[in-house]
């Protein structure tokens, strides 16, 4: 399932962070984006998500997608496997989610509140809620941020193998995340 941009714009006041851009995003594939700070990478995401409006262009963007976002955005008082279940409803067992969650090294945490959790483990946690919903697209906004350099090789592992022949779109500052993972690379543009 590709994802169209066609000559889109989206500005703040007078800052215009993305002037006329236009991608095929190739369906089944890892596209990486990466930039400055500021250059519109995280609103790209957004407005290819439909969650921001764009003030001209096309989108097209199969549904439904999936998403982590530079914030967590987990349920605080909720344990992890239900925050897990929040998007995945009853399509995976206790065991099921405990056992991915056990591949990303976070054994035994299933039952956990969120709140309990380090930063690091509340990443993993969106992460793993975000590739075990269902979807066509999946957006990930710089989706290891805060993992030490052996955890994130742990989980990259994991999200290579889980993102195999998916479409994936992929916001990072590193270029090691994109030699790793991404079948195409797009440089953003202040």
């Amino acid at each position: 399932m590709e994802v169209i941009a066609e000559d889109i714009i989206k500005s703040y006041g007078e800052n215009t962070v993305l002037n006329h851009f236009s991608h095929i995003f190739a369906g089944g594939q890892t596209t990486a984006v990466i930039g400055q700070s500021g250059c519109g990478k995280s609103t790209l995401l957004a407005v290819l998500m439909g969650i921001l409006p764009p003030d001209g262009g096309t989108i097209v963007c199969p549904k439904p997608v999936s998403a982590v976002f530079q914030e967590n955005r987990l349920c605080e008082n909720l344990t992890a496997s239900a925050n897990i279940r929040l998007v995945t409803g009853k399509r995976y067992g206790k065991g099921e989610i405990a056992e991915e969650l056990s591949k990303i090294g976070l054994e035994k945490c299933e039952n956990k509140a969120v709140r309990e959790l380090s930063g690091g483990m509340k990443r993993r946690v969106a992460l793993l809620r975000a590739l075990m919903a269902e979807y066509k697209v999946l957006f990930l906004d710089e989706p290891f941020k805060g993992l030490d350099n052996e955890t994130k090789n742990i989980v990259m592992e994991y999200c290579k193998e889980k993102i195999k022949g998916k479409t994936v779109i992929f916001v990072t500052h590193d270029m090691r995340e994109c030699d790793f993972l991404a079948d195409e690379v797009i440089h953003l543009k202040r």
